[in-house]
């Protein structure tokens, strides 16, 4: 195996000159709005496969210890580490109904903090198949990803121009954390979901970012960030919609509203305990910021005042004042007024909700459209800086993520 490793390593410059001229043609192809999309994400895959399947030969010829212990060590599960453990549980046993508590009575890290599209997809795929888990995962995860990139492509295109289009795409499918996209996460469902659902809200199709967006708030959280987005939209484009355009949208986001609020009403009913859903997800917290009370808007301050005190407070006043003074850019409110919108929703609601750790990176994959703006492609210097960025990034994003923390 060790052949097998230093032949892996040895490879990579070998083929430096050749992902280059690849990357190079497609992003100065046109594109029918497939062709390009798809070749981006087939690229991306060959690179975060290749990077990933490395670290495993490495790790696994050197005996290095993953910072996720699983039985039966193998590629599969190897991409299926940490939370997906959580999604294989509810795939072949679904949820507790009651919550798992300590000694003292509280609630245990479970498998409510994660919604049940990713493992019941998994589930029917396992039983059509006769596949493990892992595998079950893999492939949709692979799958949704490419049509994850499609969907932002084409909403890129829809808000912006196809060279906008191509290097939007190009900057998420290899960005540091572009190997979440083949892992066995919800994160590539919920961004074809979340994508889909902003080009149906640009076409004009509200009943179908209804639909989308019911799918994804039982994905994963976020989705009321869709919800203001409607109602963005709804705002700006008053006067130039019919009384009835005016009530699909109005229904349309109330509907995702109530789907983006529902599953902590459904965890509360199934395991008979009010709060079961919040105190899942404070349970992640104490090896953090010890036990806490959930108060809305404090997260990133308590974090940041826990390990850095004053200074931290400081740190993400000024985080949050580059986020607004991003926000007003004009390039980024040229992408319109619906992927603004959910972008600054979207933001806003990691600071209202999320403790700040390490998958810190991978909640903000939904605000990928924002990289259409010219603050990052608006140039062609400026665009294959950021692409260099990323995968310089990632394979540093994967030794630790897998090594010393988790995604």
């Amino acid at each position: 195996m060790t052949d097998v490793a230093e032949t892996t390593r040895a490879s990579l410059p070998e083929r430096a000159p050749r992902v280059r001229r690849t990357l190079r043609a497609v992003l100065e192809a046109r594109s029918s709005g497939w062709t390009v999309p798809l070749l981006l994400w087939l690229g991306s895959r060959a690179f975060s496969s290749l990077l990933l399947g490395t670290v495993y030969l490495l790790a696994t010829t050197n005996g290095w210890a993953f910072a996720s212990p699983r039985r039966n060590p193998s590629f599969a599960t190897f991409s299926g580490s940490w939370d997906a453990s959580f999604y294989r549980t509810i795939a072949e046993h679904g949820y507790p109904q009651a919550l798992p508590l300590d000694a003292a009575g509280h609630v245990l890290p479970n498998a409510w903090a994660f919604l049940p599209v990713f493992p019941a997809l998994c589930r029917a795929l396992m039983d059509l198949t006769g596949t493990s888990f892992w595998v079950a995962g893999l492939v949709i995860a692979l799958g949704c990803g490419a049509g994850a990139c499609v969907a932002l492509y084409r909403l890129l295109l829809a808000v912006a121009d196809e060279r906008r289009a191509r290097w939007g795409t190009a900057l998420f499918a290899f960005a540091p954390t572009g190997f979440l996209l083949q892992v066995a996460y919800a994160e590539s469902l919920f961004l074809l979901l979340l994508f889909a659902a902003l080009l149906a809200l640009v076409r004009r199709r509200w009943w179908l970012v209804g639909v989308l967006g019911t799918v994804a708030a039982f994905t994963k959280p976020g989705v009321l960030a869709l919800a203001v987005a409607l109602a963005v939209h709804l705002l700006v484009h008053w006067r130039s919609l019919r009384r009835r355009e005016r009530v699909a949208v109005t229904v349309t986001g109330l509907v995702v509203a109530a789907a983006g609020l529902a599953w902590p009403v459904v965890a509360s009913a199934v395991t008979r305990r009010p709060g079961a859903y919040l105190d899942t997800e404070l349970s992640w917290w104490v090896g953090f910021v010890g036990r806490q009370h959930f108060v809305p808007l404090t997260p990133w301050f308590r974090m940041a005042g826990t390990w850095l005190g004053p200074i931290g407070i400081v740190l993400v006043l000024a985080v949050i004042g580059i986020a607004v003074w991003f926000a007003l850019r004009r390039d980024v409110r040229a992408l319109g007024p619906e992927v603004l919108g959910f972008a600054v929703a979207y933001g806003a609601y990691l600071v209202a909700v999320f403790l700040p750790q390490q998958s810190l990176p991978r909640l903000l994959m939904p605000l990928a459209p924002v990289l259409g703006s010219d603050a990052f492609v608006g140039t062609r210097r400026k665009a294959w800086t950021w692409l260099v960025i990323g995968l310089c990034l990632q394979p540093v994003a994967v030794v630790l993520l897998w090594f010393l923390g988790f995604p």
